[in-house]
């Protein structure tokens, strides 16, 4: 975590975030004094932390030839150990049908996924992993695993282990609200 050991209100340790966010609800409580910027600052290090890791380039999927987006519906493909339709892999890696199709195109123009014509159903299709495909994947997992372990290499220990609980605790909550419950 971005914080600064030093002499802080009350003389203990100044434990306060020193990141953009937190120059930002700086500047919010000087327009506003006493305003309660707690949920600013909360979605909005979620949402910049988001950003960031969207821009770091995940360089084992790079060298692959993928994007973060491919690598999902692939991984999807592989844990769930299934073929699944167009729709079922949208769900289940919370992207639209129009996405998934275009993604699906350019996998299968790889050869890492097949489609085949549902037997009951012509109009639906159904993906799997080509042998390459799942080869890629199982290679290519521990590789974007230990990159990950890189990028929050800052959070060790019960850090880690508490901000994993409190995500989990929060995606929880938003999906029961927001976003309905998972299948």
């Amino acid at each position: 975590m971005t914080t600064t050991e030093g002499p802080g209100p009350g003389g203990g340790p100044d434990r306060s975030p020193h990141d953009t966010v937190a120059t930002v609800m700086r500047q919010w409580r000087a327009v506003h004094p006493g305003i309660d910027t707690g949920p600013m600052e909360i979605i909005g290090r979620i949402n910049r932390c988001a950003a960031l890791l969207q821009q770091a380039e995940d360089a084992p999927l790079r060298r692959a030839g993928l994007h973060r987006t491919e690598f999902d519906l692939l991984g999807a493909l592989r844990r769930t150990g299934d073929e699944l339709t167009p729709g079922e892999l949208a769900r289940e890696t919370f992207s639209s049908g129009a996405a998934v199709t275009k993604r699906l195109r350019r996998l299968q123009e790889s050869g890492l996924v097949e489609r085949r014509a549902d037997t009951r159903d012509r109009r639906v299709s159904r993906v799997t992993l080509t042998p390459r495909g799942r080869s890629l994947v199982d290679g290519l997992l521990p590789e974007q695993l230990a990159y990950e372990s890189v990028v929050l290499s800052g959070l060790v220990g019960e850090d880690r282990d508490r901000l994993t609980a409190v995500l989990g605790e929060l995606l929880g909550q938003l999906e029961g609200r927001l976003g309905g419950p998972r299948p």
